[in-house]
């Protein structure tokens, strides 16, 4: 890894600009440093006990009637919100509108393959399969392929 630093007087604000063959957790921990802190939501954990969920860990939000879910690996939050302030929330952190009820973490999807009528299947980090429906799987993709 090479590091090149540019002083310009023709900019307004600090860019800091990537170039690489493929994007890593590496990288991804660089990114976080720089922004100086990591984003945080609550939720209430199975014990009903407040709790800090950082973004990067959840892998998907889901809305079950009035009820909205935030999963990670090993646990499951209910956020008191509607899932469109979810997402409104965590919308510049990777994370997708995938159906109408249900939000991706696209860094943690492991793979995806087509199911029928156009909707996509996503296997998540954890093993875990979530359905994206026809209307959100062209963003998602095209998310995927321009990272």
């Amino acid at each position: 890894m090479r590091l090149i630093k540019r002083q310009s007087n023709d900019v307004n604000e600090t860019v800091i600009t990537f170039e690489y063959r493929k994007w890593n957790d590496e990288l991804e921990e660089i990114v976080g440093f720089i922004k100086g802190k990591k984003e945080y939501i609550s939720g209430y954990n199975q014990e009903k006990a407040l709790c800090n969920i950082k973004v990067d860990d959840i892998l998907y939000f889901e809305a079950v009637g009035e009820l909205v879910f935030a999963y990670t690996d090993d646990a499951v939050y209910e956020v008191k919100m509607r899932l469109y302030q979810a997402e409104e929330q965590v919308k510049n952190n990777g994370i997708l509108r995938a159906s109408k009820s249900m939000l991706v973490n696209i860094r943690k999807i492991d793979s995806l393959r087509s199911a029928l009528n156009g909707r996509m299947m996503a296997t998540m980090v954890n093993g875990e399969e979530i359905m994206i429906s026809r209307a959100y799987s062209k963003n998602i993709i095209g998310y995927i392929k321009s990272a």
